[in-house]
């Protein structure tokens, strides 16, 4: 009977530690997550910056593409691939998107149709900002056969508000998560080496060195943190395809990239964190006299 007590006192509290790095790891994915997402959210905002160039009636196929042209060798256009930044918008093409829209046909009360052939420009997020944007709206104003460039007014200060204030919370969330994650892996790893104390004791006792001693623990910790941070990214990718099943338009902000850094980083962070919080312990223990194990 004693010898059983002792066995249970003496024994790896293993399950206990995978559940609490687990756990820990998991929530740390979480707030990655949301990281993730807000940064792809912020490149899908800042893509649909537009800049509409109204031009001149009566201009010729030539001219329109002289126009066109010029814009587009311009830095400030955000080319992407294929995807050359601008699109042309016929005067016939924006009267039949607004009567669409409305509903109602403007050109039979008015008898013509008073709006211009147009370019919508995206911008590129380098130059999102309200000087920038001013002087490019002039600079394309410049170009002969365009009548006027435009563009939503504020919405660039407004989005870089908006980041920014996101950003700051951010941050501040996730450094206060972090602290709490490491303070929590180091003592569920501090508690499962207390019930190991006596072991350090007697191998130290039969002459092992520190390496000796040090190795299997640290060699266990690693083992555990790669456990546990696998359970948190298979339960993170759980949820993050459960919420793509239940919300449609989350699939935009998708990144597989980014996710598989989540992922390589939640591991790393449970290795690293569990094998230094036991090298700390062990060595504590390792120090302590007798009568200070009890």
């Amino acid at each position: 009977m004693k010898y059983t007590s002792r066995k249970k006192l003496g024994s790896y509290p293993t399950i206990g530690v995978i559940v609490s790095i687990t756990l820990a790891l998991f929530v740390v994915g979480l707030f990655g997550l949301l990281i993730i997402y807000s940064v792809q959210l912020e490149k899908v905002v800042r893509e649909n910056v537009k800049m509409q160039v109204y031009l001149n009636g009566n201009l010729t196929e030539t001219q329109r593409l002289q126009i066109e042209n010029k814009i587009i060798s311009m830095n400030f256009v955000n080319k992407n691939g294929d995807n050359k930044g601008i699109a042309y918008i016929s005067k016939e093409e924006a009267a039949k998107k607004f009567i669409g829209e409305t509903g109602e046909d403007f050109t039979q009360f008015i008898g013509d149709n008073p709006l211009k052939d147009a370019f919508l420009i995206s911008i590129d997020p380098g130059y999102h900002s309200k000087t920038e944007i001013e002087k490019i709206k002039k600079d394309i104003e410049k170009i002969n056969g365009v009548f006027e460039a435009s563009y939503v007014e504020g919405l660039i200060e407004s989005i870089n508000q908006n980041i920014r204030k996101i950003g700051l919370i951010l941050l501040g969330l996730v450094s206060l998560l972090l602290v709490t994650v490491i303070l929590l892996i180091n003592n569920t790893m501090r508690i499962a080496l207390f019930s190991q104390r006596f072991l350090i004791r007697s191998m130290q006792l039969v002459g092992a060195r520190q390496s000796f001693i040090q190795r299997p623990f640290l060699l266990r910790a690693a083992m555990l943190g790669l456990i546990g941070s696998i359970f948190a990214i298979a339960l993170l990718f759980s949820v993050i395809n459960y919420a793509q099943s239940e919300i449609e338009d989350l699939v935009l902000l998708h990144n597989q990239e980014h996710f598989l850094i989540l992922g390589g980083s939640m591991a790393l962070t449970g290795i690293l964190i569990s094998v230094i919080s036991s090298f700390f312990s062990i060595r504590k223990y390792l120090h302590l006299s007798l009568d200070e194990l009890f």
